[in-house]
């Protein structure tokens, strides 16, 4: 999975995950699934899940480090300072001709455009939090918090 996907798939996921409501129960189901798809696989992530800035779910499984959680803050605040996934920034630049760094010149200890952070986003709200995956190549941390978000709109269109 090293292909990144268009802008315009990006956007398309952005405008179709978004959720009817998002609780405290929805983030532990979220990070639930998240933790699941990863032990099953025996991924070696880590996995926050945030409303409001407010920490409502973290796993580290077996292999993730404490850089892994370093990666996180970083495409948080990247997704909370953008208001689109990580991977989405990151890709805006390349599509322009650019780098992130270059385009942007943010801090690189406190911003990174690398894909995994993704905006947990209500209809007709807006953003009210992030899902972070880190510790698989950056387009598949991505694809993992896409599959699951997916999977709880789903389950909330029941």
């Amino acid at each position: 999975m090293s292909d990144f996907p268009t802008l315009a798939e990006l956007s398309a996921q952005e405008e179709e995950l978004q959720l009817r409501s998002f609780t405290n129960d929805d983030a532990w189901t979220l990070g639930s699934a998240l933790v699941a798809r990863a032990r099953a696989a025996r991924l070696p992530v880590a996995i926050e899940v945030s409303r409001h800035s407010h920490q409502l779910f973290h796993a580290a499984l077996t292999g993730a480090t404490p850089d892994n959680d370093t990666w996180i803050a970083r495409k948080a605040a990247t997704v909370h300072r953008f208001g689109h996934s990580s991977l989405y920034v990151g890709q805006r630049s390349r599509e322009a001709g650019t780098t992130f760094e270059e385009q942007f010149g943010l801090d690189p200890e406190r911003y990174v455009a690398h894909g995994g952070g993704f905006p947990v986003l209500v209809r007709d709200v807006g953003p009210v939090g992030v899902v972070v995956v880190s510790g698989l190549p950056q387009v598949e941390d991505h694809a993992m918090v896409v599959t699951a978000l997916r999977e709880l709109l789903v389950q909330q269109l029941r």
